[in-house]
């Protein structure tokens, strides 16, 4: 048994004053624990939070400048970048992961990897490869397909192979040279094919949008998530709020490649391309909130300078545009774990996973707090 003492337990039910006792990976008690224990950590002064859930990882990609240079890299190669990736992301209080998008079978075999315990790392969901029309956004790693026919065997195919989620290209994209970000790709009769596959396995769906009409022919065709919504509009932002659709805006994704610029090496089409929809971003933002969207936390980690051990940076980014510090912590926690459909995550009560962060500070008073966790517990082991 694993005991936190003294701390102070921080999550979307708000906070108490409570030790938390772990035992068999789960949380036995919260406020009345044992007088002893095989493992204490003195959580004295600090605070007792859930792992973080990223609702939208790339295990692939690593936050080098240029994505394309690893258009060309072994299996292999790939495989070891997703194991640093893992353990980068867990070491940053990040206890659970949605892969949308890797070539293969490679993050459904990480996923597999970590859940045997011969990798250390986050919970692994994942999409397989990404359902994409023929050079479309992402085609290099994704499942090419044109028509309904053939959208059915590309959903069919990722099912087989134990997809977590199935995830589709309905526009362009920022990091692909030649594709228009905000239009659309796979049309709606295509999106409807894929989400009546998957939800005939109960599987849920998400689609990379961008654009405006792209959005809102996902959200018409009942995809469970909106993964970026650059250029969502009032109008699609109602759509999707009516609809329950999440938005996973990934701001990080965005932010990384303006700041650092082509200076840094990344291509200028990229970067060109993201200026534009930064700003649109900030005002999808807007639309999301006063709409009433449902967020769930995402980082698109790996994309440029967008690392898989700053995914909590997110939440800062995501207060600085208007969410309070709880929702914050809610669209972290509890709404991304519901998003990804995984049960007993994203809070810290009896019968709960006990994937854990021992934070210095209060996450309700300072979104930084999540960036530098002392402690963290995965699975009732403490890996930090």
């Amino acid at each position: 048994m694993l005991i936190l003492r003294g701390g102070t337990v921080v999550d979307a039910d708000g906070r108490r004053e409570a030790d938390v006792a772990v035992e068999d990976g789960e949380v036995v008690s919260v406020g009345d624990v044992p007088d002893e224990s095989d493992e204490e950590i003195d959580a004295t002064g600090q605070f007792v939070a859930p792992g973080l859930v990223d609702a939208h990882v790339h295990l692939m990609m690593d936050g080098r400048p240029d994505p394309s240079e690893v258009h060309d890299d072994s299996e292999a190669t790939l495989a070891y970048r997703a194991t640093a990736n893992l353990r980068d992301a867990l070491d940053a209080g990040v206890t659970t992961v949605r892969d949308l998008g890797a070539p293969g079978s490679l993050a459904l075999d990480a996923g597999t990897a970590v859940g045997r315990g011969v990798l250390e790392g986050p919970r692994v969901l994942a999409c397989g490869e990404n359902v994409v029309m023929t050079g479309g956004h992402g085609h290099w790693f994704g499942r090419e397909a044109d028509g309904v026919a053939e959208v059915k065997k590309a959903v069919r195919e990722q099912l087989k192979r134990g997809a977590d989620v199935v995830k589709c290209m309905a526009t362009g994209g920022v990091l692909t040279e030649g594709a228009l970000t905000g239009a659309p790709e796979l049309d709606e009769a295509e999106l409807d094919a894929l989400v009546d596959v998957a939800d005939a396995k109960r599987v849920p769906t998400a689609a990379h949008a961008h654009g405006t009409a792209g959005i809102k022919n996902a959200v018409r065709a009942g995809i469970s998530s909106v993964e970026h919504g650059t250029f969502m509009d009032r109008e699609a932002a109602e759509l999707m709020a009516d609809r329950g659709t999440y938005w996973v805006p990934t701001g990080k994704a965005l932010y990384g490649i303006v700041e650092a610029g082509t200076e840094a090496g990344i291509p200028e089409f990229a970067v060109e391309k993201a200026e534009k929809a930064k700003e649109a971003w900030d005002e999808a933002f807007e639309y999301a909130l006063d709409a009433g969207v449902e967020i769930a936390m995402g980082t698109d980690a790996g994309t440029p300078f967008n690392y898989h051990g700053d995914i909590p940076e997110e939440l800062e980014l995501m207060v600085r545009h208007g969410l309070s510090e709880r929702a914050a912590l809610e669209a972290a926690t509890v709404n991304a774990a519901d998003l990804l459909g995984v049960e007993g995550v994203g809070t810290v009560a009896e019968g709960t996973r006990a994937d854990l962060v021992v934070l210095g500070d209060d996450p309700l008073d300072d979104v930084t707090a999540w960036q530098s966790p002392t402690r963290v517990v995965r699975r009732g082991t403490v890996v930090r």
